[in-house]
């Protein structure tokens, strides 16, 4: 099967070297390139499916799901179609590949595709990286319409969104049809992307022939959970009115219940700026400066209880051959309730009488790396803790796009719409139990430096050991919203100019909102005593760990306190009296804050085809002018003073592009790209002035600054492309950023007293001016060089006896050096970009005939850095290496029905997370088990 670029000389088109030159300077072979959407430019249509083939589906059949009888192989060959056909570099997922790789929501589909990494949360996808580019500078479209979904999640993998990057967890998968990830920019594609742009495309009636119905059911075991979950999906789609009229609806649903556990430690310090150990403590190097140490040893189990339900509506309007009207909503729920349950030693995050400076050293051991990996203790504050979260992310959608034909050679389009969503915390709710000054508490990261020893000392399993007391424990309720809305409104034309040469251009109008808020008591230490006659065996309830192999002699159940129970006795959510909640205590005025962008958009973009030499030349150059408008909103010091304030600034860009794909043989392209490209700063680093933040040990200090410039890079793209089979493509492709601009946060460990801020932020929050707190500054940088390259390789084996076995294999290598600055601006670490894994690969080997298909995937990345630099006197922190293992396997009993089974997670991979390029030590290492689903899915 092969393409060819049609063959037409222009002499005048030819003038796109000169105009790249005019647009570029000398620098024209430093940018970017991305897709084409238009793929009829490229490409002829592919020779038609050899006819004697029951497998292989006629390729106007292909969105006929009831004539498709091989899908998996069909659906990838599509993908590798409309990769082949555009002009700039995209890859794809359609149709059956979404439904039937194992995966549980988008993100897991889109870890498929070459260049793309993935982070979880609650063992579950929820954000994607892009050539080493983080959440944050990849911009998401649905159906054609920028939008942006924030989910809560565990502290340890980025609490409530509030950022611009976007959950994919908030979605199945089985609600879209095709996934398309472009990764160069062409003027016709709006602005905001430094990574890639994803286009999530739902199903429209017209994709199918006639009446379509679709629907799958599955039960899911978690081995580690031992629970059974639900998950089900239908589609139903018929035209009317000889196919004038089209309307379709779906529907996905998901329960999981599941268990994540395992040790944590919030991070190490050491004692050179955050204060030693008691003075009267045996062991001495204990009191060294650069003597590391856990600041919260603990283990912990947390439960997860989610529901995911998805509803896309299309219909579909063909009043004439030359009219297209498409109206296209989107409603998405994703409930979740989340229990935390910690055994803890608290002192060692204390720099106060009551924390390291009281806690005596008995005996230890310091490892080569400064750890202090084994100790004796006297004198720890140890404490069960429970939070319980309601969290609730609702999303909608709707737009209307309207496509007209003026004439054969000019197409009018119009694009109007709106999304909203809206992340609701109504409980986040902590309470502790807590005893002072134990005696006798051992931690032994020896024998296992992820999951130790741990002895408290005393039987944590009797509530009589625990106290709940004024001063000492805490209740903390902290209910939060974030919401996220985007207005848009496009209207663009086209103008055939020749057959070879194509005129485009359009403005776009979009106004994007951000809005969160926080509430919090006056003091959360403030607790009352218990009633006469009233224990904390009335208050209380056991856990213990389901299935984490922990070395013998550690606690591996307790007491935590029954927050229910709490709730009857004191009416903790009455908010009256002690239990009043405000947004205007001094360690949520960050979270209530605001953001509002607006911007105006005009392109111009010529389409061209041309012959260099006997070469066919396929491409299009243009230009991109966008302004943008900002207001930001927050708490900023006035006179010492926090008073609500609202800064405004504008600021535009002009983005340059330029795309070419040659076909050097009819199997063989070679595609250029390059671009200036941006993306706005981060929501959170545009709040006006400061916020101080204490929660539990954490104390940190967190800087505003609405005058940051956005991220700023000038982009190049070379690949080369080889199909050199059916259903076969051996790939490489290049790339290189030049990010001249970039915001970066700079941290620091000092004194509050160092500040210069009023004592008065502190008040209710239990920490004093001498405390130490973590200092994050966001600032303007210049950034620096981002560069790699993807090799691919998806191929048939034809060479076996047996027809119906492949292959998916791609690997991304990715480098790029940033210097990072102290929060004075001096020059501090010269390392890699935060979110980038500079090796990554994936493979899937499968197989497939009429009636049986089997598939197992595995997809692995690097370790990745999250924070630079790091807290409490550590140069960095990250993440470690990954490898996920799922399989998929279905067996057709007739046309209409199939028997499906997946497995996820084979390996029940840990979530390991780390302090210290050096030193390795352990922050968060958490698993969640291995899920398998058994299930049917039916079509007609």
């Amino acid at each position: 099967m092969s393409t060819s670029i049609h063959r037409r000389s222009i002499a005048p088109a030819l003038l796109s070297t000169a105009v790249a030159f005019a647009l570029y300077g000398p620098s024209v072979l430093r940018a970017q390139s991305t897709p084409a959407p238009d793929a009829a430019a490229l490409a002829q249509a592919a020779a038609a499916q050899v006819e004697d083939d029951p497998n292989t589906p006629q390729r106007e059949d292909a969105e006929t799901l009831d004539e498709v009888v091989v899908t998996y192989r069909a659906s990838l060959e599509r993908a590798l179609d409309k990769k082949r056909e555009s002009i700039g570099q995209i890859d794809a997922i359609i149709a059956e590949d979404i439904g039937k790789f194992p995966d549980l929501n988008l993100a897991e589909s889109l870890q498929r595709i070459p260049g793309v990494s993935i982070s979880r949360d609650a063992g579950e996808g929820r954000n994607i990286s892009v050539r080493g580019l983080g959440p944050d500078f990849t911009r998401v479209r649905i159906n054609g319409m920028e939008a942006l979904t924030t989910a809560g999640g565990t502290d340890s993998s980025g609490g409530a969104n509030r950022g611009r990057g976007f959950d994919f967890n908030v979605f199945a998968s089985d609600l879209f049809n095709s996934l398309t990830v472009r990764k160069t920019a062409s003027a016709d594609v709006e602005e905001g992307s430094l990574g890639a742009t994803v286009d999530l495309d739902t199903a429209r009636p017209f994709d199918y022939d006639g009446f379509t119905f679709v629907t799958s059911a599955q039960a899911g075991y978690n081995d580690l959970s031992e629970d059974t979950d639900p998950r089900g999906a239908m589609l139903i789609s018929n035209t009317f009115a000889d196919g004038r009229i089209g309307a379709l609806l779906s529907v996905a649903y998901t329960k999981r219940n599941l268990i994540e556990e395992g040790h944590s430690t919030v991070r190490w310090d050491n004692g050179a700026s955050s204060g030693g150990f008691s003075p009267d403590s045996p062991f001495a190097d204990a009191l060294l400066p650069s003597t590391f140490h856990p600041r919260i040893p603990r283990y912990g189990i947390l439960g997860h209880e989610q529901e995911r339900l998805g509803v896309t509506a299309s219909l579909q309007f063909e009043p004439t051959d030359t009219t297209l009207i498409t109206f296209d909503g989107l409603y998405a729920d994703f409930d979740a309730t989340r229990s935390e349950d910690f055994l803890e030693a608290i002192s060692f995050s204390r720099t106060g009488a009551n924390g390291k400076p009281a806690t005596v050293v008995r005996d230890g051991v310091v490892d080569a790396n400064g750890n202090l990996v084994y100790g004796v203790f006297d004198n720890v504050d140890v404490r069960s803790e429970s939070r319980y979260d309601e969290l609730a992310t609702t999303f909608k959608q709707f737009s209307l796009d309207v496509e007209q034909e003026m004439s054969d050679t000019f197409r009018l389009n119009a694009l109007f719409g709106a999304s909203e969503s809206e992340l609701d915390n109504p409980i986040q709710t902590t309470i502790t139990l807590d005893r002072a000054d134990t005696d006798g508490v051992i931690w032994d990261y020896r024998g296992d430096d992820r999951l130790p020893l741990i002895d408290y000392g005393f039987d944590v399993t009797n509530p009589a050991n625990w106290e709940f007391a004024n001063g000492l424990s805490e209740i903390r309720l902290r209910p939060q919203t974030a919401t996220n809305k985007f207005e848009t409104a496009g209207f663009d034309g086209e103008w055939d100019f020749s057959d070879a040469l194509r005129f485009k251009g359009g403005v776009l109008w979009k106004k994007y909102t951000f809005e969160s808020t926080e509430r919090r008591r006056a003091s959360e230490t403030a607790v009352p005593g218990l009633p006469d006659g009233m224990t904390l065996a009335d208050l209380t309830r056991f856990v213990s760990l389901y299935g984490t192999d922990v070395p013998a002699g550690t606690d591996t159940g307790w007491v935590i306190p029954d927050i229910d129970a709490f709730n009857d006795l004191l009416r903790i959510y009455s908010n009256e009296g002690a239990f009043a909640l405000s947004d205007a205590v001094a360690s949520v005025r960050g979270n209530n804050r605001s953001v509002i962008e607006e911007s105006m958009g005009l392109f111009l973009q010529a389409d061209f085809e041309m012959d260099l030499g006997a070469i066919p030349i396929a491409g299009n150059i243009g230009v991109r002018q966008v302004e943008t408008e900002q207001t930001s909103t927050g708490f900023a010091l006035v006179a010492g003073s926090p008073v609500l304030t609202t800064i405004e600034r504008d600021y535009d860009d002009t983005l340059p592009s330029l795309n070419l794909t040659a076909q050097i043989t009819d199997d063989f392209l070679i595609r250029f790209g390059a671009a200036k490209v941006m993306a706005r700063p981060g929501l959170g680093n545009l709040t006006p002035g400061v916020t101080v933040n204490v929660s539990g040990g954490a104390r940190t200090v967190n800087g505003g600054n609405p005058a940051l410039d956005p991220f700023r890079a000038k982009t190049a793209d070379l690949a080369f492309e080889w199909y050199y089979a059916d259903e076969a493509l051996l790939g490489i492709a290049l790339f290189y950023k030049d990010i001249e601009s970039f915001v970066q946060t700079s941290r620091e460990t000092r004194p509050f007293s160092s500040s210069g801020l009023p004592a008065s932020l502190l008040e209710g929050t239990g920490a004093t001016v001498n405390d130490d707190f973590q200092f994050n500054i966001p600032l303007n940088t210049p950034g620096g060089e981002l560069k790699g390259f993807e090799a691919s390789w998806q191929t048939p084996f034809t060479f076996l006896p047996v027809d119906g076995f492949g292959a998916i294999l791609n690997y991304t290598w990715v480098d790029s050096k940033i210097q990072y600055l102290t929060a004075a601006g001096a020059a501090s670490l010269n390392t890699d970009l935060v979110g980038l894994s500079k090796n990554a690969y994936n493979a899937t080997l499968y197989y497939e005939n009429e009636r049986f298909g089997a598939r197992v995937s595995a997809a692995y990345r690097d370790d990745y850095l999250t924070t630079v630099p790091g807290r409490n006197n550590n140069d960095v922190e990250g993440t470690k290496n990954t490898l996920n293992v799922d399989l998929s396997a279905s067996y057709r009993l007739n046309d209409n029905f199939e028997l499906t089974f997946e497995g996820l997670n084979l390996t029940d991979e840990y979530n390991d997370q780390w302090v210290s390029s050096t030193g390795d030590r352990v922050n968060v290492y958490h698993h969640t088990g291995r899920q398998y689903m058994l299930g049917f899915r039916y079509k007609y």
